[in-house]
């Protein structure tokens, strides 16, 4: 419906200004959900129990640390608002301010950390397949789950290539199809296991990698809740080539085949207001994402994901 709304909207390029109104209700089923957000950096429950979105997906902690987690009660705020909290969670790559990261991997590595990111400071890559490193994210589950989230947001999912990849710099690669395969048995894992411990419907939802589905025999559609995916139509401000994104929506239009929803978040609001080139580029892509049937998120494009980026009348849309 309000996806619906907001589609003809934008094509009569019609501003809508409007109040936003707190949720009352029970949180809603991924069938009617309609909008979503993404923050991963001081997150607070009470704005988000405020926000109207549908769906929020923060990480487990406020900081990264594990003394900065969030407390059940503050999660369950949020479902009483009518929200699904789903907590981010990297599953391919280390990240060294987690709790679970030790000082003298610098040094002396386990067998199964890789490289260190280039792009990102403190993110290793990790052989995911590991037994050792399956644990260590089963014990971060044990803790969301802990938390009362409704579900998971499992980035990295996209590993399979750099694993695959010669020139990866680790002296070591293997074929696609193997990487591929044990990053589906991981992702099927961590369903079974989160879904096993807790009390209700669970969802996980991978980000990214969506060709992963390439390799897959119909168990992973079956049991993801939806996919998410970055820079689909937009790289910062730039629109991609169209062949580009065909390569992406190839994959995803699957998931929408089947009633799953794709959530998607480009980085293209430059914070300006909504108004002139923002509002052009902001308009566009919520257009080309919902005439593909895809949920929408416009970032702000410094990537920062520190803050509910909330367009009034827009973003989360009005009912």
């Amino acid at each position: 419906m309000y996806g619906r709304l907001l589609l003809i909207l934008l094509l009569m390029e019609i501003t809508i200004n409007g109040c936003i109104e707190y949720g009352t209700e029970n949180s809603p089923d991924f069938s009617d959900m309609e909008s979503w957000a993404y923050q991963l950096q001081n997150a607070d429950p009470i704005n988000i129990s405020r926000s109207n979105f549908d769906l929020v997906v923060i990480d487990y902690s406020r900081d990264g640390s594990d003394e900065g987690r969030y407390s059940p009660d503050e999660i369950k705020q949020i479902k009483s608002s009518g929200i699904i909290p789903i907590a981010y969670i990297s599953i391919g790559e280390a990240e060294d301010y987690r709790f679970y990261w030790k000082g003298e991997w610098i040094y002396a590595p386990s067998d199964w950390l890789g490289r260190e990111n280039p792009e990102w400071k403190g993110n290793y890559a990790v052989k995911y397949w590991d037994e050792e490193w399956k644990n260590i994210i089963y014990s971060y589950l044990d803790k969301i789950i802990e938390q009362q989230f409704l579900g998971v947001y499992l980035d990295r999912v996209d590993e399979f290539e750099y694993w695959s990849d010669p020139e990866n710099n680790e002296n070591v690669s293997f074929p696609e199809r193997y990487t591929a395969e044990m990053m589906i048995e991981f992702i099927l894992d961590i369903a079974e296991y989160c879904r096993d411990k807790y009390d209700g419907t669970f969802y996980v939802i991978p980000q990214n990698g969506e060709r992963l589905l390439e390799f897959d025999n119909g168990s992973l559609l079956d049991a993801i809740s939806g996919w998410a995916v970055e820079d689909l139509f937009y790289d910062g401000i730039a629109l991609i080539p169209a062949n580009d994104t065909y390569e992406r929506t190839y994959y995803l239009d699957k998931i929408v085949s089947i009633g799953k929803p794709v959530l998607c978040v480009d980085y293209i609001d430059t914070g300006t207001g909504y108004h002139g080139a923002n509002k052009e580029r902001i308009n566009d892509y919520m257009k080309r994402a919902l005439t593909k049937g895809y949920i929408p998120y416009a970032a702000r494009a410094d990537r920062d994901l520190d803050e509910l980026n909330i367009i009034d009348g827009i973003q989360p849309p009005v009912g």
